[in-house]
């Protein structure tokens, strides 16, 4: 009942989806360019369409009342971001843990512009050994585009490189530049 719900809300909001998921029990996604609220409704949309059980972290304050259990009900994890707290090796542990497992993250990490991409979604996929798949919010044609599933290999600034021109091709609701990837080298 929720698949057809939800794939007739974004018909009606002229959306579609393009590509296919991986046929596979675990993976973390990357979805972007995230500029706009409208992005997590078409992700939670995209979620029940495509009926995947992804899991999905944000600021702790979204979890407060009189929302916070919509937030646990749509499968988010509340996260305070101004504490270390080991994010990347609690998400990689919960792979471990669970049969079936989709984490979804920005790699912004924020709606706002940013010159870099939070990293930490790299190292889980790396840590639990499970392919990157990326999804972009296409707002100038209207589409939820799935792209390659990317295996982490030996060399993170070719991954990066990889991921970054996927979403080159999309515009966010808000049109903001792509960040580029520097690596820890470039920073020296």
């Amino acid at each position: 009942m929720i698949s057809p719900l939800c794939k007739t809300l974004l018909q009606l909001a002229g959306w579609r989806i393009e590509g296919q998921l991986p046929a596979l029990p675990k993976f973390v996604v990357i979805a972007g360019p995230h500029t706009s609220n409208w992005d997590f409704i078409l992700g939670i949309l995209a979620k029940g369409q495509l009926r995947i059980p992804a899991r999905f972290i944000g600021k702790h304050q979204l979890f407060k009342p009189p929302f916070g259990w919509l937030f646990r009900a749509l499968g988010g994890r509340p996260v305070v971001r101004t504490q270390a707290n080991n994010l990347v090796e609690t998400i990689a542990a919960l792979f471990q843990q669970e049969p079936r497992f989709v984490m979804a993250l920005s790699p912004e990490g924020t709606r706002a512009p940013v010159a870099r991409w939070k990293t930490g979604f790299y190292h889980i996929a790396i840590l639990a050994k499970v392919p990157i798949v990326p999804v972009a919010f296409d707002f100038r044609q209207r589409r939820i585009v799935i792209g390659d599933a990317l295996y982490p290999g030996d060399s993170k600034a070719a991954d990066m490189a990889q991921l970054l021109a996927f979403f080159r091709q999309f515009q966010g609701r808000f049109p903001q530049p792509i960040p580029h990837y520097r690596s820890e080298q470039d920073r020296l």
